[in-house]
């Protein structure tokens, strides 16, 4: 294992009998990771927030998709 200069690794960590990716396939089934850039993230600060506004996104875009009625045929008027 190489020396790290990371001040955030202390020396009891020993990552000796580690295994690389040992979860990666269950993590990647479970999990959807997507990257916001900047400007995005500071409008939508938490996953709740984010959450909120793709499913008022969909729900707009369904009703904007939602095919108009068709109108009922008309009437014939009775001879008069």
């Amino acid at each position: 294992m190489k020396n790290s200069t990371d001040p955030a690794m202390q020396p009891e960590y020993d990552f000796a009998g580690g295994q690389r990716g040992r979860y990666t396939e269950r993590v990647a089934k479970g999990s959807n990771v997507v990257v916001l850039d900047k400007d995005v993230q500071k409008l939508f600060p938490d996953s709740i927030a984010v959450n909120a506004a793709l499913r008022a996104l969909a729900l707009a875009m369904a009703v904007a998709r939602k095919p108009a009625r068709p109108k009922a045929p008309a009437r014939k008027r009775a001879p008069a």
